[in-house]
Protein backbone atom coordinates (compact mmCIF):
# COMPACT_ATOMS: atom_id res chain seq x y z
CA UNK A 1 0.00 0.00 0.00
CA UNK A 2 1.43 3.51 -0.92
CA UNK A 3 2.17 5.98 1.96
CA UNK A 4 0.43 8.47 2.52
CA UNK A 5 1.85 11.80 1.28
CA UNK A 6 1.78 15.13 2.93
CA UNK A 7 2.26 18.88 1.41
CA UNK A 8 5.10 20.99 3.27
CA UNK A 9 6.19 24.27 2.41
CA UNK A 10 9.93 23.68 1.95
CA UNK A 11 12.42 20.52 2.07
CA UNK A 12 15.62 22.76 0.58
CA UNK A 13 17.32 23.05 3.56
CA UNK A 14 16.55 19.39 5.09
CA UNK A 15 18.36 15.89 5.32
CA UNK A 16 18.53 12.44 6.68
CA UNK A 17 17.71 12.92 10.35
CA UNK A 18 16.27 15.93 10.05
CA UNK A 19 12.64 16.44 11.95
CA UNK A 20 10.25 18.25 9.75
CA UNK A 21 7.26 19.80 11.30
CA UNK A 22 3.85 19.82 9.46
CA UNK A 23 1.67 22.70 10.47
CA UNK A 24 -2.03 23.72 9.83
CA UNK A 25 -4.95 22.22 7.95
CA UNK A 26 -2.46 19.67 6.43
CA UNK A 27 -1.69 18.53 9.79
CA UNK A 28 -5.16 18.74 11.26
CA UNK A 29 -6.13 16.48 8.88
CA UNK A 30 -4.17 14.25 8.82
CA UNK A 31 -3.91 13.90 12.91
CA UNK A 32 -7.84 14.55 13.80
CA UNK A 33 -9.35 12.87 10.34
CA UNK A 34 -6.98 9.91 9.59
CA UNK A 35 -5.67 9.44 13.47
CA UNK A 36 -2.16 10.04 12.26
CA UNK A 37 0.21 7.79 14.53
CA UNK A 38 3.45 8.53 15.95
CA UNK A 39 5.61 5.76 14.25
CA UNK A 40 3.41 5.39 10.99
CA UNK A 41 5.33 6.44 8.04
CA UNK A 42 4.49 9.26 5.71
CA UNK A 43 5.85 10.86 3.01
CA UNK A 44 6.40 15.12 2.77
CA UNK A 45 6.87 16.78 -0.77
CA UNK A 46 7.20 20.56 -1.52
CA UNK A 47 5.44 19.85 -4.56
CA UNK A 48 9.03 21.00 -6.88
CA UNK A 49 10.26 17.49 -6.84
CA UNK A 50 11.71 16.71 -3.61
CA UNK A 51 10.41 14.02 -1.65
CA UNK A 52 10.90 13.32 2.59
CA UNK A 53 10.40 9.51 3.37
CA UNK A 54 9.95 8.44 7.23
CA UNK A 55 7.73 8.18 10.52
CA UNK A 56 6.28 10.27 12.60
CA UNK A 57 7.97 11.67 15.53
CA UNK A 58 5.00 13.56 17.38
CA UNK A 59 1.29 14.57 16.82
CA UNK A 60 -0.85 17.62 18.18
CA UNK A 61 -3.66 18.92 17.39
CA UNK A 62 -2.98 20.74 14.50
CA UNK A 63 0.88 19.45 13.87
CA UNK A 64 2.98 16.36 13.57
CA UNK A 65 6.24 16.04 12.46
CA UNK A 66 8.66 13.72 10.84
CA UNK A 67 11.85 12.14 10.77
CA UNK A 68 13.52 11.85 7.78
CA UNK A 69 15.04 8.01 6.62
CA UNK A 70 15.19 9.15 2.99
CA UNK A 71 15.38 12.00 0.85
CA UNK A 72 14.89 11.93 -3.44
CA UNK A 73 14.90 14.65 -5.98
CA UNK A 74 12.62 13.51 -8.62
CA UNK A 75 13.19 14.63 -12.43
CA UNK A 76 10.73 16.99 -13.35
CA UNK A 77 8.76 14.75 -15.72
CA UNK A 78 9.13 15.67 -19.84
CA UNK A 79 7.61 16.45 -22.05
CA UNK A 80 5.59 19.10 -19.80
CA UNK A 81 1.71 19.54 -20.39
CA UNK A 82 0.01 22.73 -20.06
CA UNK A 83 -3.62 23.20 -20.44
CA UNK A 84 -5.45 26.27 -21.44
CA UNK A 85 -9.27 25.37 -20.07
CA UNK A 86 -12.02 27.75 -20.75
CA UNK A 87 -14.42 28.33 -17.42
CA UNK A 88 -17.14 25.50 -17.42
CA UNK A 89 -20.28 25.74 -16.09
CA UNK A 90 -20.44 25.24 -12.13
CA UNK A 91 -18.55 22.67 -10.24
CA UNK A 92 -17.04 21.20 -13.71
CA UNK A 93 -14.13 23.71 -13.63
CA UNK A 94 -12.65 21.53 -10.12
CA UNK A 95 -13.42 18.36 -12.06
CA UNK A 96 -10.96 19.21 -15.09
CA UNK A 97 -8.40 20.13 -12.40
CA UNK A 98 -8.97 17.43 -10.67
CA UNK A 99 -8.46 14.75 -13.76
CA UNK A 100 -5.66 17.08 -15.56
CA UNK A 101 -3.61 16.83 -12.07
CA UNK A 102 -4.13 13.04 -11.92
CA UNK A 103 -2.79 12.46 -15.55
CA UNK A 104 0.38 14.55 -15.19
CA UNK A 105 -0.13 18.53 -16.57
CA UNK A 106 1.96 20.60 -15.23
CA UNK A 107 0.18 23.78 -15.54
CA UNK A 108 -3.22 24.72 -16.17
CA UNK A 109 -4.40 28.24 -17.24
CA UNK A 110 -8.16 29.15 -16.64
CA UNK A 111 -9.15 30.83 -19.79
CA UNK A 112 -11.93 33.47 -20.17
CA UNK A 113 -13.18 32.61 -24.04
CA UNK A 114 -15.44 34.02 -25.77
CA UNK A 115 -18.36 31.63 -25.41
CA UNK A 116 -17.91 30.71 -21.75
CA UNK A 117 -21.16 30.83 -19.92
CA UNK A 118 -18.76 31.26 -16.80
CA UNK A 119 -17.84 34.66 -15.38
CA UNK A 120 -14.93 35.53 -13.02
CA UNK A 121 -14.68 38.41 -11.73
CA UNK A 122 -14.22 40.63 -8.31
CA UNK A 123 -14.02 38.60 -5.29
CA UNK A 124 -15.39 35.31 -7.57
CA UNK A 125 -12.55 35.19 -9.28
CA UNK A 126 -10.21 35.48 -6.24
CA UNK A 127 -12.02 32.52 -4.49
CA UNK A 128 -12.54 30.66 -8.09
CA UNK A 129 -8.94 30.23 -8.50
CA UNK A 130 -8.10 29.22 -4.78
CA UNK A 131 -10.58 26.58 -5.16
CA UNK A 132 -9.18 25.42 -8.42
CA UNK A 133 -5.62 25.46 -6.67
CA UNK A 134 -6.81 24.02 -3.72
CA UNK A 135 -8.39 21.02 -6.17
CA UNK A 136 -4.67 20.67 -7.42
CA UNK A 137 -2.86 20.41 -4.64
CA UNK A 138 -5.83 17.89 -3.11
CA UNK A 139 -5.38 15.94 -6.12
CA UNK A 140 -1.65 16.13 -6.50
CA UNK A 141 -1.08 14.30 -3.38
CA UNK A 142 -3.89 11.78 -4.06
CA UNK A 143 -1.52 10.64 -7.31
CA UNK A 144 1.80 10.57 -5.33
CA UNK A 145 3.22 13.51 -7.45
CA UNK A 146 6.52 14.65 -6.59
CA UNK A 147 5.97 17.71 -9.19
CA UNK A 148 2.29 19.68 -8.23
CA UNK A 149 0.67 21.50 -11.16
CA UNK A 150 0.74 25.47 -10.77
CA UNK A 151 -2.85 27.15 -11.77
CA UNK A 152 -2.66 30.46 -13.18
CA UNK A 153 -4.60 33.14 -12.32
CA UNK A 154 -7.57 33.98 -15.43
CA UNK A 155 -5.75 34.72 -18.79
CA UNK A 156 -7.54 36.42 -21.95
CA UNK A 157 -7.19 35.32 -25.13
CA UNK A 158 -4.14 37.90 -25.36
CA UNK A 159 -2.97 36.20 -22.79
CA UNK A 160 -3.20 32.46 -24.28
CA UNK A 161 -1.96 33.67 -27.50
CA UNK A 162 0.98 34.41 -26.01
CA UNK A 163 1.55 31.48 -23.81
CA UNK A 164 1.67 29.86 -27.59
CA UNK A 165 5.05 31.17 -28.65
CA UNK A 166 6.41 29.56 -25.12
CA UNK A 167 5.34 26.02 -25.65
CA UNK A 168 7.46 23.87 -28.99
CA UNK A 169 4.02 22.58 -29.48
CA UNK A 170 0.32 23.87 -29.04
CA UNK A 171 -2.54 21.91 -30.43
CA UNK A 172 -6.12 23.67 -30.11
CA UNK A 173 -9.07 20.83 -29.94
CA UNK A 174 -11.58 21.33 -32.56
CA UNK A 175 -14.43 19.62 -33.84
CA UNK A 176 -14.19 21.09 -37.50
CA UNK A 177 -10.11 20.53 -37.57
CA UNK A 178 -9.35 18.17 -40.44
CA UNK A 179 -6.17 16.88 -38.70
CA UNK A 180 -6.67 14.33 -35.75
CA UNK A 181 -4.69 14.99 -32.93
CA UNK A 182 -3.45 11.22 -33.40
CA UNK A 183 -0.92 12.32 -36.44
CA UNK A 184 0.74 14.81 -35.04
CA UNK A 185 4.16 13.89 -34.16
CA UNK A 186 4.86 13.78 -30.16
CA UNK A 187 7.98 15.62 -29.53
CA UNK A 188 10.29 13.77 -26.58
CA UNK A 189 11.15 16.49 -24.43
CA UNK A 190 10.63 20.57 -23.99
CA UNK A 191 6.42 21.63 -23.65
CA UNK A 192 3.36 21.29 -25.14
CA UNK A 193 0.22 22.99 -24.32
CA UNK A 194 -3.28 21.93 -25.50
CA UNK A 195 -6.33 24.40 -25.40
CA UNK A 196 -9.71 23.62 -24.53
CA UNK A 197 -12.73 25.72 -25.29
CA UNK A 198 -16.01 26.20 -23.47
CA UNK A 199 -19.65 23.92 -23.87
CA UNK A 200 -20.11 26.27 -26.59
CA UNK A 201 -16.87 25.56 -28.31
CA UNK A 202 -14.57 27.78 -30.29
CA UNK A 203 -15.50 30.63 -32.27
CA UNK A 204 -13.94 31.03 -36.09
CA UNK A 205 -11.89 34.55 -35.09
CA UNK A 206 -10.07 32.59 -31.91
CA UNK A 207 -9.60 29.50 -34.11
CA UNK A 208 -7.84 31.76 -36.62
CA UNK A 209 -6.11 33.58 -34.03
CA UNK A 210 -4.51 30.74 -32.16
CA UNK A 211 -3.51 29.49 -35.67
CA UNK A 212 -2.11 32.39 -36.61
CA UNK A 213 0.23 32.46 -33.49
CA UNK A 214 1.48 28.92 -34.53
CA UNK A 215 -0.53 27.10 -32.85
CA UNK A 216 -2.40 23.89 -34.80
CA UNK A 217 -6.28 22.97 -34.72
CA UNK A 218 -6.67 19.02 -34.87
CA UNK A 219 -9.73 16.35 -34.12
CA UNK A 220 -9.76 14.75 -30.88
CA UNK A 221 -12.38 11.85 -32.64
CA UNK A 222 -15.58 11.29 -34.14
CA UNK A 223 -16.90 11.68 -30.51
CA UNK A 224 -17.88 15.12 -28.81
CA UNK A 225 -16.43 15.17 -25.59
CA UNK A 226 -17.49 17.76 -22.50
CA UNK A 227 -14.49 21.01 -21.98
CA UNK A 228 -14.35 18.99 -18.53
CA UNK A 229 -12.73 15.64 -20.14
CA UNK A 230 -11.65 16.64 -23.44
CA UNK A 231 -8.30 18.08 -22.23
CA UNK A 232 -7.80 14.49 -19.84
CA UNK A 233 -8.69 12.14 -23.16
CA UNK A 234 -6.05 14.74 -25.08
CA UNK A 235 -3.74 14.63 -23.00
CA UNK A 236 -3.92 11.30 -22.32
CA UNK A 237 -3.21 10.34 -26.16
CA UNK A 238 -0.28 12.35 -26.00
CA UNK A 239 1.56 10.69 -22.88
CA UNK A 240 1.07 7.23 -24.05
CA UNK A 241 3.16 8.49 -27.22
CA UNK A 242 5.89 9.72 -25.17
CA UNK A 243 8.51 7.75 -22.59
CA UNK A 244 6.56 9.14 -19.68
CA UNK A 245 3.65 6.82 -20.27
CA UNK A 246 6.42 4.12 -21.82
CA UNK A 247 6.02 5.29 -25.32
Amino acid sequence: MSLPVHLVPSLADEGVGSVVAVEGDEAHHAVAVRRLAVGERVVLTDGRGRTATGPVASTGKRAFSVTVEELRDHPEPSPSLTVVQALPKGDRGELAVEVLTEVGVARVVPWAAERCVAVWKGERAVKSHAKWAATAREAAKQARRPWHPVVDTLASTADVLALVAEHDLVLVLHEEATQPLASVPVPESGSIAVVVGPEGGLTASEVAALEAAGARAVLLGSEVLRTSTAGLAACAALLARTARWGG
